[in-house]
């Protein structure tokens, strides 16, 4: 059943909607998701659509423990992984406009070591700079995917070891070549990781304490860290299937409940739907929420327009958005329209099984929050279908 909306009375983002969600066509997705669980394809879910400042639709689904049968429940606790990255690039983005770092800033003006790095191949043909950290065009990868000689390289070095804060960790991972020259290739990694380093060099401050100052705490995202604090609410946290989950740790998280030093900006956040909903309405809305500006328009604009299909970069067969998207400053961005779906429509996900979209056009964003992994993809994919097809005129 539908509950009061999440986000109350909230200034709508400045854009004429051509369409509306149509309630009972939304029911189409509350069937889904429970056919989901019955199948025992996902434990369960939290599933967030919302238009006009208002939810649609705001649901739980199945079980947040599949283990004890705990009902899941909208307040649950999600690992988000990779939906770090764009919590991580917005307070970057929030820096440049405060004018204190530039895209066009080489990454070695704030973390020297990398201005001696080497790629695939031989000497840097130029220098990685913020936006290359911000597209993933860095040349820094992952290695917990992929078989080419640096990524195994970067599998079975010591990157991870002991408790480690995120200066030892940029420090290691300058010692590895990269895995290609900057600005030529797409390559998914730890380039958010090294980002947020340089919040907290820029900063002076540890990377939460500037996002809880600045972006966390005005935005009321109480439950956005890099792990749980309060050990009293273990409960709240959603569990996955054993059979779905990893059997090793995902970019040297081996889990982001867990407390540790290092605050992966790349992928060691945890959250919940109603936290991630006031973000997503921040950027819907141009960068503005309840009064207070985090972002200028002009810069949510252009974090959330293609800066690599465009630029003529190569996106080989592990480019994550897809071949109908291009990549902004932290998220995917659609970049042509195929009925239903609309052009500019822009979001990204986490490993785990969480994911998101925002779609300017029709003043709406979508939130999915499940633990299982091996089924993201195909549900976001349907997700998106059943939600468009409930847009009428």
């Amino acid at each position: 059943m539908l509950t009061a909306p999440i986000l109350p009375a909230l200034a709508r983002a400045d854009v004429t909607s051509r369409r509306n969600l149509d309630r009972q066509r939304l029911d189409q997705v509350s069937a889904y998701f429970r056919n989901e669980v019955a199948a025992g394809n996902i434990p369960g879910s939290v599933v967030l659509v919302q238009q006009h400042g208002s939810s649609v639709l705001l649901q739980s689904f199945g079980f947040r423990d599949p283990a004890t049968r705990a009902a899941m429940t909208e307040d649950a606790i999600f690992r988000i992984y990779s939906m770090s990255k764009p919590i991580t690039s917005v307070a970057a983005m929030m820096l440049i406009d405060d004018g204190g770092l530039r895209l066009d800033d080489p990454l070695a003006k704030f973390i020297p070591a990398f201005a001696d790095v080497k790629a695939a191949g031989g000497p840097l043909a130029r220098p990685i700079t913020i936006l290359d950290l911000l597209r993933h065009t860095s040349g820094i990868t992952y290695g917990f995917y992929g078989e080419t000689a640096v990524r195994r390289l970067y599998a079975h070095a010591p990157l991870f070891d002991g408790d480690i804060d995120n200066a030892a960790f940029v420090e290691r991972l300058a010692r590895l070549p990269l895995a290609e020259q900057p600005g030529t290739l797409w390559d998914y990694g730890h380039s958010t990781d090294v980002l947020g380093r340089v919040i907290e060099i820029v900063s002076g401050r540890s990377l939460y304490q500037f996002e809880q100052e600045r972006l966390l705490g005005p935005l009321g995202m109480a439950e956005t860290r890099f792990f749980l604090a309060d050990q009293s609410q273990r409960g709240r946290v959603a569990e996955p299937s054993p059979r779905d989950w990893f059997d090793r740790p995902i970019a040297g998280l081996d889990d982001p409940i867990r407390p540790r030093r290092w605050q992966s900006g790349g992928a060691g956040m945890i959250s919940t739907i109603s936290d991630y909903a006031r973000f997503a309405q921040m950027l819907l809305n141009g960068g503005e929420l309840d009064g207070r500006r985090y972002l200028k328009p002009e810069t949510v604009a252009l974090m959330t327009r293609d800066h690599v299909v465009g630029a003529g970069i190569r996106r080989d067969d592990l480019y994550f958005p897809g071949a109908e998207h291009g990549f902004g400053l932290g998220f995917s961005v659609r970049l042509a329209a195929k009925p239903p779906l609309p052009a500019g429509e822009y979001g990204w996900d986490g490993v785990g099984g969480t994911f998101f979209f925002i779609d300017p056009t029709d003043d709406l964003f979508v939130i999915v929050m499940m633990q299982a992994p091996s089924q993201r993809g195909r549900i976001a994919s349907d997700v998106r279908q059943l939600v468009y097809s409930a847009l009428v005129p």
